[in-house]
C-alpha cells in the first residue's frame, strides 16, 4: 500500500463512526483550548507585572510606612487612592550611600462636583527637574516641557475623555488645566491619570477642597549606582528611615505574582486531570475499535500486510483526530483568550499583548500536546492491533 492509500483507507475508517470520531475530536480541542487559555493568561499576566516595573524606570519606590499597598494599587492597578508623607524624607533618601539619582511624585483623587468638571481622575504631580520617569514620555508626546496650567493625560484617560486633547480644558480643584497632549501607553496605573507639574499643588492647596497640605508628596523614585543590589538597599532605606517603606522592582506585583501562582496551580491540576480523561478516552474509543476490526486486520495481514502497514494506518488515523480536535482547540482557545482575559479585573489594571511570536509558540505547543495525548492513549490497542496473528483474527468473528 502506498501512502496515499493509507491515508484514504484511514479517511473511510474515521467515517465508519462519525459520532465517536466527533466526540474523541471535541474532547481533544476542549483539553487543548483549556491549555492554550491557561497559558496565554499566566503569560500575559507575568509579561504585564514585569513589565509596568520596568516602565517605572526606577529601582525602588519609596512610601510611606504602611503604604505599600496603595502605592501597587496606584501605580499598578489604576485605583483611586491616596497617601502622602512629608517632603523633608527626599533629603534623608537622597542622603543613603549609593543612590545615584532621586525624584518624587504627588497623587490626587479628584471627586466629580466637588472639585473638577472631569470624571473620578487621578492627578500625578512630578518634579520637573529631577523627573526621570514622565519626561521619556513627555518628549515623544508634545516635544517641550509642560507649564503651568498644562495637563498631559494618560492613555486611557484619554479614552475617558473621548476626545483628542488638543484644544480641550478641564477644571481641577478650582483650577483651569489645559490639556495639551496624550502620553502613549506604559501597561501600567499612570495609563489612567492626568500629569501636571509640582509648582499647580500650590493653587490646588489653596482651595481647600483637596486632603494633601503643603510640604506633603506621596512616593519618591530612586535609581542606585550601578552594581548595587536593590533589595540590599532597601533594606538599607527602611533601617535608615523608619518612617517609610520601600518596593524594589522584584517586590512590585509580588501580591499579583502570589495570586497567579495559586491560579496556576488551578490549571495544572485542571489540565493533568482532563490529560488524563482524554487519554482513557482514546484508549477506550481506540480499544473498542480493535475489536472490531480484528478479523479486518487478520485479512489484511493475509494477503501481504506487514505489521508497519497497520501501525502506519491506525497512527494515521489517530493523528488525523488529533491534528483535527487540537486545531479546532488552537483556535478556540486564542479566541477564548483574546476574549475572555480582558474581562479579568487584573488583567484589565494590568494589560499586555501577546505578540504574534509568543501566541504562535503557545499554539505550537498545544497543537503538539493534543496530538501526543491522543497518541499516546491509542499506542496500546495499537501494539495489541500489530501483533495479531492472521488465522487466529479471522476466525474469532
Amino acid at each position: 500500500m502506498d501512502q496515499f492509500n493509507h491515508f484514504t483507507v484511514a479517511l473511510k475508517n474515521l467515517r465508519r463512526k462519525p459520532f465517536r470520531s466527533g466526540v474523541l475530536v471535541l474532547a481533544i480541542a476542549l483539553l487543548v483550548a483549556l491549555l492554550i487559555f491557561a497559558m496565554s493568561f499566566t503569560k500575559s499576566l507575568t509579561m504585564g507585572l514585569h513589565k509596568a516595573s520596568e516602565r517605572l524606570g526606577a529601582d525602588l519606590v519609596v512610601v510611606p510606612v504602611g503604604a505599600r499597598g496603595f502605592a501597587e494599587e496606584f501605580l499598578l492597578e489604576s485605583k483611586n487612592t491616596s497617601f502622602y508623607m512629608a517632603k523633608s524624607l527626599i533629603d534623608k533618601v537622597r542622603k543613603v550611600n549609593g543612590v545615584e539619582s532621586i525624584t518624587y511624585q504627588t497623587y490626587l483623587t479628584t471627586i466629580p462636583g466637588m472639585c473638577c468638571d472631569v470624571i473620578p481622575t487621578r492627578i500625578v504631580a512630578f518634579d520637573p527637574e529631577t523627573d526621570f520617569i514622565v519626561k521619556p514620555w513627555l518628549q515623544k508626546a508634545i516635544g517641550r516641557e509642560l507649564k503651568k496650567g498644562e495637563a498631559l493625560a494618560g492613555f486611557g484617560t484619554n479614552e475617558n475623555f473621548g476626545l483628542g486633547l488638543l484644544d480641550v480644558s478641564a477644571t481641577i480643584y478650582n483650577n483651569k488645566f489645559k490639556m495639551v497632549g496624550v502620553l502613549e501607553q506604559t501597561g501600567t496605573g499612570l495609563d489612567n491619570a492626568l500629569f501636571m507639574t509640582e509648582e499647580n499643588l500650590a493653587d490646588i492647596i489653596a482651595t481647600g477642597k483637596s486632603p494633601l497640605k503643603s510640604g506633603e508628596i506621596s512616593v519618591i523614585f530612586v535609581k542606585f549606582k550601578q552594581g548595587l543590589n536593590a533589595d540590599y538597599m532597601g533594606k538599607v532605606i527602611e533601617g535608615q528611615i523608619p518612617d517609610v517603606d520601600v518596593i524594589t522592582r522584584s517586590d512590585m506585583g509580588a501580591r499579583f505574582l502570589s495570586i497567579l501562582a495559586d491560579i496556576n496551580k488551578i490549571f495544572l491540576v485542571t489540565t493533568l486531570l482532563s490529560s488524563i480523561l482524554t487519554i482513557f478516552l482514546v484508549w477506550s474509543i481506540f480499544s473498542a475499535i480493535a475489536n472490531e476490526r480484528s478479523r479486518e486486520i487478520g485479512i489484511m495481514r493475509a494477503i501481504g500486510a506487514t505489521q508497519a502497514d497497520i501501525v502506519k494506518l491506525f497512527l494515521l488515523e489517530v493523528l488525523i483526530l488529533g491534528l483535527a480536535g487540537s486545531l479546532a482547540g488552537v483556535v478556540s482557545g486564542t479566541f477564548l483568550s483574546i476574549l475572555l482575559v480582558k474581562s479579568f479585573t487584573m488583567m484589565k489594571n494590568i494589560s499586555v499583548d501577546l505578540t504574534l511570536l509568543e501566541q504562535t509558540i503557545i499554539n505550537a505547543i498545544g497543537l503538539l500536546a493534543g496530538c501526543g495525548i491522543c497518541i499516546t492513549g491509542a499506542l496500546m490497542p495499537i501494539n495489541r492491533l500489530k501483533k495479531l496473528e492472521p488465522l487466529l483474527a479471522i476466525k474469532e468473528e
